[in-house]
Order: C-alpha cells, then structure tokens, then sequence
C-alpha cells in the first residue's frame, strides 16, 4: 500500500508544474548516452510522450557525433577536430548529413511511434528552418561547417499545431544550398530563442555543473548567469562544458527563462528535472 501512497504524493506534486507548462514549448537537446544506450533511450522518449501527453510542446534537437564517427571510419575516412569543431570536407559532409538526418532522425521517430505519440523528423533544410553561413573559427576554413544566420519556426510551429513532436536534426543551409553542419547545442539554443520557449534542457552525460569537475558531490542545483561566468573566469568549469554553458547564458539573455543541464543517463531524469521541486541537475536562470 505504501508505494501506491508515495507514487500518488509524487503526482500530487507534479499537478502545479503540469499545470504551469501546459500548452508551452519545451526544447530538448538530446545527445550522449541517452541516444546510444537502448534501456535509457526508451525512457527518455517514454519520458518526452508523457510530457506531451500531459499538454507541453517538445521539440527535440539531436546530436549523433559517435554515429558519425563510426560512420566515417566505415568509409575510411579519419574524423579530424580543430578547435573542438569536426573539419568538414565534402564527403564527410554527405556522410554526417546521411547519418543525422536519415538512420539517427528516423530513429528517434520510430521510438515514438513504439510510444503511440506522433512525431516527424526534419532536417534544419527542411522549410529553410535554419539557414547558416560558413564558419572560419579565426579565420580557418574548417570545411561545410556552419554558422546559424536565421531560424524560420513556420515548419516547427505548424508540425506542433498539428499535435507532432517535432525531431530535428542540426543541419543547415545557406542562400546557395550549400549544406552545413550545425553544433546540436547551438542549434537547440537558436530554436529555443526563435520559438520563444519558457525552457530548455540539454540532456548530458553527467549531472550537472560541479564547483570542482572532479568531485561528483559538487553538483550546483541553481545558477545565475553571472554566477555562471564567474565560475568560468576562475576555471571552475572546464573544458566542454565551457561552451555548453556558454550556450545557456546566450538563450537566457535572450529570452528563455530556464535552461537545465541533467544527466540524461538517469532513469526519467526529465520528468524529475520539470515536474519536481528540487530537480536532479542544473538550471541556470536570473534570479
């Protein structure tokens, strides 16, 4: 009888927190190991259909970089970075484009499907929902790597009007058709300032911001973006996850009103992180 007790109290505190999202845009940007582990990847879209379920509008951005890297090394072709971007030749560039927008994309829409809800996968191409120019990270031609220009949300706005889930992958295109890869973070950030929505939520492979990155007791429940900055300019956060914050702090500034890093590896991670007080990992939001 208790545990039939405490799943009621948790519904009970979910209510106001459905209540207040209802009928609101959220955008998830899905990546890690919440899209390569099956097990956690059932419950992150389980997850996401009963968030629509109860009335809120997620759209979904994908990453796919451990795909695509596998993917390229198929094809004999050696993934290069610099400066933490992935050099674009065109080949690659066929390559990631065939890997996100097509086996990824759609398989997330499957996963949907296994859920009863509807979804529909779309590329940043599609609808020209993310136009882009190309990106010369101090002044280096790194290949068909994209900076975003504009975001037209018609596409986006109409699938979920029409009661879908919107799932996009980061790919983009300029006024000559050229294609481009897009950073997942940067994508999700975009869309989430050009659909206006109140929330959005970077799924991650660990809990949150830490005050040391070393020490997983560190783990900071709430951030201001100043707070954020400081915690940068004193090296407490470090390496990839500077730019992921970085990410948040542009989106706040610019009109979204929560922004939350959690560890998607966590059974249910999203609903704990929206529908509960406390949440599970970092939100970064003015005060």
């Amino acid at each position: 009888m208790q545990k039939y007790i405490e799943k009621a109290g948790i519904l009970i505190e979910a209510m106001p927190y459905i209540n207040k999202f209802h009928g609101k845009t959220v955008v998830i940007k899905y990546g890690g190991s919440a899209m390569t582990d099956s097990d956690i990847k059932n419950s992150v879209i389980g997850d996401i259909a009963f968030m629509k379920m109860v009335g809120i509008n997620p759209v979904i951005v994908h990453g796919g970089g451990p795909e695509i890297n596998a993917a390229l090394k198929l094809n004999n072709i050696e993934p290069v970075f610099k400066d933490g971007l992935r050099v674009t030749d065109e080949k690659t560039m066929e390559i990631v484009e065939e890997v996100l927008s097509g086996k990824i994309n759609k398989s997330i829409v499957s996963e949907f499907q296994k859920h009863n809800t509807k979804a529909v996968g779309i590329s940043g191409k599609d609808g020209l929902l993310i136009e882009a120019v190309q990106k010369r990270p101090n002044g280096n031609n790194i290949g068909y790597v994209g900076d975003i220009t504009n975001v037209n949300t018609k596409i986006v706005k109409s699938l979920i009007e029409n009661d879908f889930i919107p799932v996009i992958s980061p790919v983009g295109s300029d006024k000559d058709a050229n294609t481009y890869n897009i950073n997942a973070d940067i994508a999700a950030v975009e869309l989430a300032i050009a659909l206006k929505a109140p929330k959005l939520v970077f799924l991650t492979d660990i809990e949150g911001v830490r005050k040391n990155a070393e020490d997983e007791n560190s783990l900071i429940s709430k951030l201001t973006p100043k707070a954020a900055n400081i915690l940068i300019e004193t090296g407490a956060i470090t390496g990839g996850m500077i730019p992921k914050v970085q990410c948040c702090i542009k989106a706040i500034k610019e009109g979204v009103e929560s922004v939350h890093i959690i560890n998607g590896k966590i059974l249910h991670s999203i609903l704990l992180e929206i529908y509960t007080k406390d949440g599970i990992g970092t939100v970064i939001e003015e005060d």
